[in-house]
C-alpha cells in the first residue's frame, strides 16, 4: 500500500531489505572483481580533484540499475560533494 508511505516518513525494514537484495542481484549479474567500485571511486576522484577542491569523506559511489535499457543493464551513481572550482 503506498497510499500509507505518502503520508508517513518512516522508513520500513522491507524497503530497506528490498533495495540491498537489488544490489546485491546487480553486483552478481554484472560480473565486476569485488574491487570494482572502489577502482573505480579512486580514478574519478584523481581526475575531478584536478578540476575542484572536493570533499572526499562524503563521496558516495555505488552501482544500480538503468531502466531504460532492455534487461535491466548496470548504471554506476556517484555522488560527489564540490567545495570550490579550480580555476
Amino acid at each position: 500500500m503506498d497510499l500509507f508511505k505518502m503520508f508517513s516518513s518512516k522508513v520500513f525494514s522491507k524497503d530497506i531489505a528490498s533495495d540491498r537484495l537489488k544490489l546485491i542481484l546487480i553486483h552478481d549479474r554484472s560480473d565486476f572483481e569485488p574491487d570494482f567500485l572502489e577502482m573505480i571511486k579512486s580514478d574519478i576522484l584523481k581526475v575531478i580533484s584536478k578540476y575542484a577542491e572536493i570533499e572526499s569523506g562524503d563521496v558516495e559511489v555505488r552501482l544500480t540499475t538503468k531502466d531504460e535499457y532492455e534487461g535491466n543493464s548496470p548504471a554506476l551513481i556517484a555522488s560527489i560533494p564540490i567545495k570550490k572550482i579550480r580555476r
